[in-house]
């Protein structure tokens, strides 16, 4: 008759060997949903073409200047620790806007609509433009808490009018979502991405006629009054652990007859901002990521002061703040980066305007600026500073403007 010992040890081993097969299938079952939105890496003739690109080096895109890469080690237990007070919102003020809006072209050549985030949409020089366009639950290739978004969109996506162009800026989930290019494309939408995206698009069934692919300074004339430029940004890209920077990350300038736009995408500060002031400015608007920043990945992202500061550079004339409100991608509450912005653009004399997710505007009547969003504790750029390295220069020259 077995020991109490042998058995003891039979049912740990039994015990473990069951865990290990539950971790295992957990871990395809996740691989499994995963796959498909992961996308797929370039080869081919795509990947001959990214291959002749300056930034490209080795088997992967280089950002414009030296990155100090965030530290795992010290960034993941900050996502365990006892989490800022307001990450997510109790309720989300939105605004659900009527179809019968974009019935009637805006009079002053520009109409913006926040959809949250960096969700836009652009009508400008007769031409409807979707930037960066989520309406998925989550930015992420599985259904994670953080990752979910706060609100249903304030637009249903069976109410979006037809559209002339979707342009996506990068290919991290907050920007470039799986059930939303699935969902355009049933409806013929053309895309227009940086270098390397077309192959997640192409994977997805998006067909290469309607795939156009961009260098930076790249540009396409999407009119006879309109052109757009894909513009240089200091970031990253990547869906999975293998791809880092395998694709190309990128602004956009929208350059009208009438009107001009420009759109950051995610990026960190860098003296091209002056460059693309200089080549299309001024700009009537500029649409600066301005959320989900802290200084321990504060090469990736601007962050509410250095949005101003880049808008600055830009020689933009309105600013208005996106890459907020609508998931928690930080470690700062959910109204600390408009909070500051209103600060910092105050200071710096920058117009500012700011609407609730569904709210919409024109570019010759701008809202004034409303407090829609609760009133929170925050912390200040004193105590919670965010700024980009090797760009000290930039940051003097903001603050004396």
């Amino acid at each position: 008759m077995p020991s109490r010992a042998s058995q003891l040890r039979r049912w740990v081993v039994r015990a473990l060997a069951l865990g290990l097969l539950v971790l295992c299938i957990g871990l395809l079952y996740a691989l499994w949903v995963a796959w498909v939105p992961m996308g797929k890496m370039a080869s081919g003739n795509r990947l001959a073409r990214m291959q002749k690109n300056a930034q490209y080096k080795g088997d992967h895109f280089v950002d414009l200047m030296p990155r100090v890469e965030p530290n795992i080690v010290r960034i993941l237990p900050k996502w365990f620790e006892t989490p800022v007070a307001h990450r997510r919102p109790t309720t989300l003020p939105t605004i659900h806007p009527s179809s019968s809006l974009f019935n009637q072209a805006p009079n002053s050549g520009l109409r913006v609509t926040w959809l949250g985030h960096s969700t836009l949409m652009v009508e400008i020089e007769g031409q409807r433009l979707l930037i960066d366009p989520v309406w998925g639950e989550y930015v992420s290739p599985l259904p994670l808490k953080n990752a979910q978004r706060f609100a249903p969109p304030p637009l249903p996506f069976e109410q979006l009018p037809p559209i002339d162009a979707v342009l996506i800026s990068h290919d991290h989930y907050d920007h470039l979502d799986y059930p939303t290019v699935l969902r355009l494309n049933e409806r013929g939408a053309s895309f227009h991405v940086p270098l390397g995206v077309g192959s997640h698009l192409a994977y997805w069934g998006v067909p290469e006629s309607r795939i156009f692919e961009y260098d930076w300074w790249q540009e396409h004339q999407l009119s006879p009054a309109l052109r757009i430029v894909c513009t240089p940004a200091r970031h990253f890209s990547g869906r999975s652990l293998v791809d880092k920077d395998h694709t190309l990350w990128a602004g956009w300038a929208l350059l009208g007859d009438r009107r001009r736009v420009y759109y950051s995408g995610d990026t960190a500060l860098f003296p091209g901002f002056s460059e693309i002031g200089e080549r299309f400015g001024p700009f009537d608007l500029t649409m600066i990521e301005s959320g989900a920043y802290n200084q321990m990945w504060a090469d990736v992202h601007l962050g509410p002061e250095q949005a101003v500061i880049a808008h600055q550079l830009l020689r933009g004339k309105l600013l208005f703040p996106v890459h907020w409100g609508m998931f928690d991608l930080g470690l700062h509450g959910w109204t600390e980066p408009v909070e500051r912005i209103v600060i910092a653009a105050q200071k710096a004399g920058v117009p500012l305007v700011t609407v609730p997710p569904g709210g919409s505007f024109e570019i010759d009547a701008p809202p004034p600026i409303k407090r829609w969003w609760p009133s929170h504790p925050f912390q200040t750029v004193e105590q919670s500073p965010a700024f980009s390295s090797g760009v000290d220069d930039l940051l003097r020259t903001g603050s004396s403007r």
